[in-house]
């Protein structure tokens, strides 16, 4: 007996929409590394610099390229073309505008993501993606992708590698910014009382540097390993300090720990915290750990910010990927907590995709 045609049109659009969605997660990279092109040939700042709409041959004239014929122009339409689909240009009669999103991507911008981007698309953390499956076959616990593929984990080879600890470093630097232009203006009571932090892992000391002009009651310290803080100097009220934070943290009222966590097995964040917790004082005290990380949304805020908690998802597969860590939700936290032998936490969501959790002893 055959199928009614209605039946059959629906199987056949089924299969289509299958299709496109199938096709649209294989070639969704293309998004990155057309935004990644649009960095590297300064497209942003080339616009912004213009001060107006910039006409397609205004900008092709500008850009560093060394052939400029009709076929030039008609790739630079398209890479424009999608990237204006992706919310990062607008085009008007006059020609093309920056968005808000593309103005954090501006080079003299003091909030701008650009470097984050380049660290991230970079071959050195792209090609550890080609390696999933074999690290997953293998089942090896204590390596990841990143080490299957580079041979060492990926602190380890920053160590050894200055253009990617630079790389890392100024990504990292980037990111504090932003968060602090936030959290220094709307996170205030984050650091009510304090006399003294440590910023753990807080690396160039871009945070820490922040909370230090904001509050220059507190002396800020940062601990981070001694390639990272080589050559850094301090002012009045910071300083550095090299060391390991799995063996000692210096003592303050409060310790800061912005996106580290997430680097780490769980096993290892309940000795960071553990660590921390040894080293303020107790919660009558005014002690406290200050954490600046991701909280998983919860079921109820997913279907109402889908792509939030799809991006949320990329960082918990990249933690993955490149170290051992993961993004965490909130009992994820609290049972981290607990068995670091804290009594109370305090989540504030401010950050956006994260959140400022405040931790008692």
């Amino acid at each position: 007996m055959a199928l009614p045609s209605d039946n059959i049109e629906d199987k056949s659009r089924e299969v289509m929409a299958a299709q496109a969605h199938i096709w649209n997660h294989t070639f969704n990279f293309i998004n990155s590394m057309s935004l990644k092109c649009a960095i590297q040939l300064g497209i942003p700042d080339i616009i912004h610099s213009h001060g107006r709409p910039m006409s397609l041959s205004d900008i092709v004239d500008a850009l560093p390229i060394n052939n400029n014929n009709a076929r030039t122009q008609d790739c630079v339409y398209r890479l424009m073309r999608i990237l204006i689909h992706a919310g990062f240009f607008i085009q008007e009669d006059e020609g093309y505008l920056l968005t808000p999103t593309s103005r954090l991507l501006l080079k003299d911008e003091p909030l701008s993501l650009a470097p984050l981007v380049q660290m991230e698309l970079d071959p050195n953390l792209m090609d550890p993606w080609h390696s999933l499956s074999k690290w997953l076959k293998n089942g090896d616990d204590s390596s990841t992708p990143y080490a299957t593929t580079h041979g060492m984990p990926i602190f380890e080879y920053a160590g050894n590698e200055p253009w990617l600890n630079h790389l890392f470093n100024e990504a990292m630097a980037s990111d504090a910014r932003l968060v602090m232009s936030v959290l220094t203006k709307s996170g205030k009571g984050v650091f009510k009382g304090l006399k003294s932090l440590v910023d753990v892992g807080g690396g160039t000391g871009t945070v820490a540097r922040a909370i230090a002009d904001a509050f220059p009651q507190i002396n800020c310290s940062v601990l981070d390993l001694p390639h990272v803080i080589e050559g850094l100097e301090g002012c009045k009220n910071l300083s550095f300090v090299g060391g390991d934070m799995f063996k000692s943290i210096p003592s303050a009222d409060a310790i800061l720990i912005k996106w580290v966590l997430h680097n780490w097995s769980d096993e290892e964040c309940i000795k960071i915290l553990k660590k921390c917790k040894e080293a303020i004082p107790s919660k009558e005290n005014g002690g406290k750990v200050i954490i600046i990380d991701m909280v998983l949304m919860d079921q109820n805020l997913r279907t109402r910010d889908d792509k939030s908690y799809e991006t949320q998802l990329f960082f918990d597969m990249l933690m993955m990927v490149a170290v051992s860590g993961k993004q965490r939700s909130q009992q994820d936290w609290a049972n981290l907590f607990s068995h670091a032998g804290f009594s109370d936490y305090n989540i504030i969501p401010i950050l956006g995709l994260r959140s400022v959790i405040e931790v008692y002893p």
